[in-house]
């Protein structure tokens, strides 16, 4: 299967379950907000699809990521009913068996921001930005570190917005002062995991890992920058 066939199948599916999960949400507010990012996000992957056609394995990695959101944005993520859903399955709660003591599915959406998205994004970096070695590898785990920590100013800027009990509902801390920088926390473990499996599987297989790795660290430009950089080039003939 051709990857843009691939990615039709899967536009189509996650059109479908969007639709589903838009009927009759919780909270019709909470759910227009958590939807703003993932509209902008569908949009640039369909606008430079052309231009940059993603592997098979990053389109299912986003496309699942986005499947979980619409969950938490269709009941809220405070009020997921994952627990009712198993015991109704198992007869008991999943919080009594892991010893959870609040709704953790935002925790597990979370962790999956940076176990599912930092290999999608180390494609942009390695297609894009040329990054090999350690900067195939740091720099996914960097940009997945500091866009939790933007995410995280940006609920806390639209909670102030959107004042009252749909800003609670979104920001989704269940009385957890610690919340952001648990989810921060768990956005990175998941990254760090991302990319040691990947960073395994290429020591294993790619025959020339290590010589590109100590290329990647080596030091290209031997004169300083900065001022010494402006100084150059203010003497350059114009």
């Amino acid at each position: 299967m051709s990857h843009r066939r691939y990615l039709a199948i899967l536009g189509v599916s996650f059109g479908i379950w969007w639709l589903l999960l838009a009927i009759r949400p919780l909270d019709r507010k909470v759910w227009a907000m958590e939807n703003g990012l993932v509209v902008v996000a569908v949009f640039l992957l369909a606008t430079f699809h052309r231009r940059l056609l993603f592997s098979r394995v990053s389109y299912t990695l986003i496309f699942v990521f986005l499947c979980l959101h619409q969950i938490g944005g269709h009941y809220t993520y405070s009020e997921v009913p994952y627990d009712a859903c198993f015991e109704s399955i198992t007869g008991r709660t999943f919080n009594s068996l892991v010893g959870w003591e609040r709704n953790n599915f935002d925790r597990v959406v979370h962790f999956s921001y940076g176990l599912l998205l930092a290999y999608p994004v180390r494609e942009v970096f390695l297609r894009v930005a040329n990054a090999r070695g350690f900067w195939g590898y740091f720099l996914p785990l960097d940009l997945t570190m500091s866009t939790s920590l933007i995410f995280e100013f940006l609920e806390w800027a639209l909670v102030l917005v959107f004042a009252g009990d749909a800003g609670k509902a979104y920001l989704g801390t269940q009385g957890d002062e610690w919340d952001a920088h648990k989810d921060m926390a768990l956005a990175a473990m998941g990254a760090i995991i991302a990319m040691s499996v990947t960073a395994a599987w290429n020591w294993r297989w790619q025959r020339d890992f290590a010589r590109e790795w100590t290329e990647s660290l080596r030091v290209k430009v031997k004169a300083p920058l900065g001022e010494d950089e402006l100084a150059r080039m203010a003497r350059q003939p114009k």
